[in-house]
């Protein structure tokens, strides 16, 4: 756990140098994980060891942790907080308290430059760190995420110099800027397309520490890695993979009518997402 610890501290210093660190004085402000799809069963805890069912709409802040059952899947978005108009007779408000249900007709429309995550079933994401500031130039994010068990697909918009996207595996932690990617607790990592030159992913393979830079269509293939040959670490995403892939990240990329239904008692029935075709994408 020690040596662990210790590569994480590296990884994330040397991460943070490759990507480009500018400092300002600023205050930080804290980011939204706003859940816009849940399928199946998931849940979340904001740190206490309390777990409470996850609902579409929910707002969650850093040191939230969340949940995916056997058939549960989660997306979520990352960043500022997202305006839900609510239909008549729904609450005013949605609240990030622990206890209180998300209702009513929810319709959110997210912007072409979105970071989005989604959760596989059987997946422990931990949000570590969610900051967003205007710095009147800029807006300069931090975000930093846990994935301890199972597999996650995001997409990170074009980053601003000073701003950082973190994901720390049991192995090892990935940097990500402008790039659609696959990352599995289980070193598996994948990217699909960037912006930004690719993914990075640092791991700790039998006591030695790894950096394999992922470019656009390559994912991990350690089954062959030669540790003379950090390159033999990559290999070319196969065609039907590749096709997965393009599937899952036109949903990411979406936009998301959120819909809850009630019954006579004015019990929740029915949570759903829709999605549509991929987003166009938005000159810089």
């Amino acid at each position: 756990m020690k040596k662990l610890t210790q590569l994480f501290a590296t990884a994330l210093f040397a991460l943070t140098i490759g990507v480009g660190s500018i400092s300002y004085a600023q205050e930080d402000h804290p980011g939204y994980a706003t859940v816009v799809r849940v399928q199946g069963i998931a849940s979340y805890t904001l740190g206490d060891g309390l777990w409470h069912p996850l609902v579409a709409g929910k707002k969650l802040l850093a040191g939230s942790t969340i949940r995916t059952g056997e058939n549960g899947v989660v997306d979520v978005i990352l960043g500022k907080q997202i305006a839900f108009p609510q239909s008549q007779g729904a609450p005013d408000r949605i609240s990030p308290a622990a206890d209180e249900a998300v209702r009513g007709f929810i319709s959110s429309q997210p912007s072409a430059q979105q970071n989005a995550v989604r959760l596989t079933p059987g997946t422990v994401l931990a949000i570590t760190k969610l900051t967003v500031n205007d710095t009147g130039a800029d807006t300069v994010s931090d975000t930093e995420l846990d994935l301890q068990k199972g597999k996650i697909f995001g997409t990170v918009k074009k980053l601003s110099p000073a701003s950082q996207y973190l994901v720390k595996i049991p192995n090892g932690i990935a940097g990500i800027r402008g790039t659609e990617y696959e990352l599995g607790a289980d070193d598996t990592a994948a990217c699909y397309s960037s912006e930004s030159g690719g993914l990075t992913v640092v791991l700790d393979l039998n006591g030695q520490t790894y950096t394999f830079n992922i470019a656009p269509g390559e994912m991990l293939g350690l089954d062959n890695f030669n540790p003379a040959h950090p390159d033999s670490g990559k290999v070319g995403i196969p065609g039907r993979l590749e096709h997965f892939l393009s599937a899952i990240f036109t949903q990411l990329n979406t936009t998301y009518h959120l819909t809850v239904n009630y019954d006579c008692n004015n019990n929740t029935l029915y949570i759903s997402a829709t999605t549509g075709t991929k987003r166009p994408q938005q000159p810089e």
